[in-house]
């Protein structure tokens, strides 16, 4: 999945605001200092790693507050405003509130908190509001006097030496009372929270955390707007917004299934980031296959999830075991959003997020996967899958990449299109492709996509081979024959053909290629029921048998290509490697091969089958290993009288020669 916009932007447009402070801080030190902003502090600072500008008045010397304080405003994205009795006694905090509602026009950017006061004394200034105002007052009027001495000097001396006395003149303190009055009422108007209505501060903090988080990070499941239409990507957010209802007091645990490259990281994110403040705690944990791989346990993994919560205590989770214990004992009260990416293996799931009952309710729990099996075992039954592509999303999202806008530039359609047709609509080989072109000519587009049929992308190719080598051998084998061999034909004729080929039953090991997101089972369309894979995958299996022996196809596994079977033919290099040739003409077509003694090496030759191929002369050995031989035009009117067919199941041969099996009794 892949981010992308119906019409070309600047990297301004795209560009969000840069704040170097996520929130400021205005409290009044002696009010709040060590007790209800000490602990509201800690756990803003703590939360998704969120960055707090605290000012402490009372610790600072001097009147008027600092430039660098009014830097600290302007560069912060949003202000919680911690109004205490002794608010307004501070000078210091009342430039400050002044300077907050002068620098943040927009007012949904500012959070009053009424500690221990009633918002109508501030609005009204009563009480202690009022008695803090009525003393500045005072003070400043007793200053009148000598404001107006000081502005006589200021003209005297203007008259003198010629200055402009424009630029020189007072204002008086008396006025910036009243510049007070009105941002205590402008503030008291604005939507905030009062102590009062909170059994205890701990409950009013964690209603402040959720509500800055969610202005810090606005950005929630919804409807995305024409002019930022992202690549299926409001689709698939709408569906997992379905399966995760929010507004639902329960535990859910979602998956998202795919093959690998075609976004469920890219959706993880997404969804992340777009209700974790709906949360107590959020976790994303990434690369858990990797990680577990490693580290050789989950034992990392466990304590990034915990450390938030048991801090410098988290050295007690010394092992799996007491990772597990402090998990169920720290988060079983409390509504969790935890996200496990790449999960690879069953015990990830029940060491990291186990059972339900682990988590408080409203917890939500996502998984992303290439493995079905793995969400069916843990209780997951309708996972989200991702899919490939379609054709004009496609091409939008590799122009992105390779032209920076929404279309291709002119006269590149068409070679945008083949390298379309060779991504067949995986976001990762769009991205990884476009990227590559960028700014390059056509001379250069045409070499890279000749070179692509020669020599595969490793960063496409690598991240589609974790899902092969999770594999066991078996399930290897014959991932790599329905690639090479069986492709589009009906799941029930692969089966047995593999059955036959092995003696064992395939059944299973196709459901988990299906399971693994490396082959799908076609039911909607003619003719039914027929395996396919995504051409990329399909190109992976081969390249994994051509490096079995890339200079020497004589000593590879599987033969399916029709110059590879002619060198090993004509120059008689088979070994016992081989396992299986298969080649098929469309229409019959005469081959100079020597095939006379070409098959006595192949002493491991399981299946062979030729359609359509008309080979002159006939082959004096055959391996006894074989178990399938489908040959049409068969030359000969019997078999090798050497062939002993101790383990051969099947026998096809259409229009041949065959007259009967073989000369003499068998």
């Amino acid at each position: 999945m892949a981010l992308s916009t119906k019409r070309a932007r600047t990297s301004a447009e795209w560009a969000p605001p840069h704040w170097k402070h996520d929130v400021f801080l205005s409290f009044r030190g002696e009010d709040t200092r060590r007790g209800f902003v000490s602990h509201l502090y800690d756990e803003l600072h703590n939360w998704q790693g969120m960055k707090i500008f605290k000012d402490d008045p009372d610790l600072e010397i001097g009147a008027c507050i600092s430039p660098e304080l009014l830097t600290a405003i302007e560069e912060s994205h949003l202000a919680i405003i911690v109004l205490s009795p002794n608010y307004a006694s501070s000078t210091w905090c009342l430039d400050e509130l002044s300077k907050i509602l002068e620098c943040m026009e927009d007012t949904k950017r500012i959070l009053p908190i009424f500690y221990d006061v009633d918002p109508s004394h501030v609005r009204h200034q009563r009480g202690s509001f009022a008695e803090a105002l009525t003393k500045h007052e005072k003070r400043f009027s007793g200053d009148v006097e000598r404001v107006n001495w000081w502005r006589a000097a200021l003209r005297k001396a203007a008259n003198l030496f010629g200055w402009d006395s424009k630029h020189e003149e007072f204002s008086g303190d008396v006025e910036k009372v009243n510049r007070w009055r009105a941002a205590l009422r402008k503030v008291a108007n604005l939507s905030g929270l009062d102590s009062k209505n909170y059994k205890c501060e701990r409950e009013l903090i964690k209603v402040i955390v959720k509500r800055v988080w969610a202005k810090v990070n606005p950005t929630t499941f919804r409807r995305l707007d024409s002019q930022e239409k992202l690549v299926r990507i409001d689709f698939s957010l709408e569906q997992l917004r379905l399966q995760l209802d929010l507004e639902a007091n329960d535990v859910r645990f979602v998956g998202i299934l795919g093959m690998g490259g075609v976004g469920k990281t890219t959706l993880a994110n997404l969804v992340f980031e777009r209700i974790s403040h709906n949360f107590e705690l959020s976790s994303f944990l990434s690369n858990v296959r990797e990680v577990s791989a490693k580290h050789g346990s989950l034992v990392d993994l466990q304590r990034q999830l915990l450390s938030p919560i048991l801090k410098e205590n988290i050295i007690q989770v010394t092992d799996e075991r007491s990772g597990i214990f402090f998990t169920k004992k720290c988060l079983c009260n409390k509504k969790v959003l935890i996200i496990l990416d790449d999960v690879d293996q069953l015990k990830q799931l029940e060491t990291l997020v186990g059972e339900k009952n682990w988590f408080g309710l409203g917890s939500r729990i996502v998984i992303t996967t290439r493995n079905e099996r793995l969400l069916v075992e843990h209780g997951i039954t309708i996972p989200y899958e991702v899919k490939a592509l379609h054709d004009d999303e496609a091409l939008e999202l590799f122009s992105q990449n390779a032209f920076r806008k929404s279309q291709p530039e002119e006269g590149f359609l068409e070679l945008s299109k083949c390298f379309l047709h060779y991504a067949k609509g995986l976001p990762l080989a769009l991205k990884t492709l476009g990227s590559s072109l960028y700014m390059r000519d056509q001379d250069t587009w045409n070499s890279v996509l000749y070179n692509l049929k020669k020599i595969p992308d490793p960063e496409i190719f690598d991240s589609l081979k974790v899902s092969y080598y999770g594999l066991k051998e078996m399930e290897k084998k014959f991932f790599l024959h329905v690639a090479c061999f069986h492709k589009g034909k009906h799941r029930e004729q692969v089966i047995e053909i593999l059955d036959s080929n092995y003696d064992i039953s395939s059944r299973i090991v196709i459901a988990i290629l299906i399971e693994k997101s490396l082959i799908t089972i076609v039911k909607k369309r003619s003719p039914r029921n027929t395996v396919q894979m995504h051409d990329l995958i399909q190109e992976m299996a081969w390249q994994i048998v051509r490096q079995e022996s890339l200079q020497e196809p004589g000593q590879r596994s599987l033969l399916w290509l029709r110059d590879d079977i002619s060198f090993v033919f004509m120059n008689n290099t088979g070994t016992g490697a081989i396992e299986a040739i298969v080649l098929h003409f469309p229409v019959s077509e005469v081959v100079h091969w020597n095939c006379t003694e070409a098959l006595s090496e192949m002493y491991g030759l399981r299946l062979l089958e030729f359609d359509n191929v008309i080979i002159s002369l006939a082959p004096r050995v055959l391996p006894n290993s074989l178990r399938i031989i489908r040959w049409s035009w068969y030359p000969s009117k019997s078999l090798p009288s050497s062939f002993e067919p101790c383990f051969l199941v099947e026998l096809k041969m259409h229009h041949s020669k065959l007259f009967r099996l073989w000369d003499g009794a068998k």
